[in-house]
């Protein structure tokens, strides 16, 4: 049976990158380092990914809710424009 990290490659890492999987990507980035530790690129790929996680984990529900009201807002206002749509039809 394959170990999970046969697995470990840097296409791997850039697809949880993209999905947004910070912390599993910056895993496969360390192992990648260990295994050629010359790759500036792995380690510029790494400081990028664990920013994103530190940035995700200093959200706060203060900010969320922020983001929840100013959608709910600009929902309304978008029923109100389509209200306005079927008057002037």
């Amino acid at each position: 049976m394959e170990k999970e990290t046969d697995f470990y490659t840097a296409t791997m890492a850039k697809v949880y990158s993209e999905q947004g999987h910070w912390n599993k990507a910056a895993e496969i980035y360390r192992h990648l380092l260990v295994q050629e530790p010359e790759r500036d690129d792995y380690l510029a790929a790494l400081a990028r990914v664990e920013r994103k996680a530190k940035q995700k984990r200093n959200e706060s529900p203060e900010d969320l809710a922020a983001l929840f009201h100013q959608w709910f807002n600009l929902m309304l206002r978008y029923k109100n424009l389509q209200k306005l749509r079927k008057l002037n039809c």
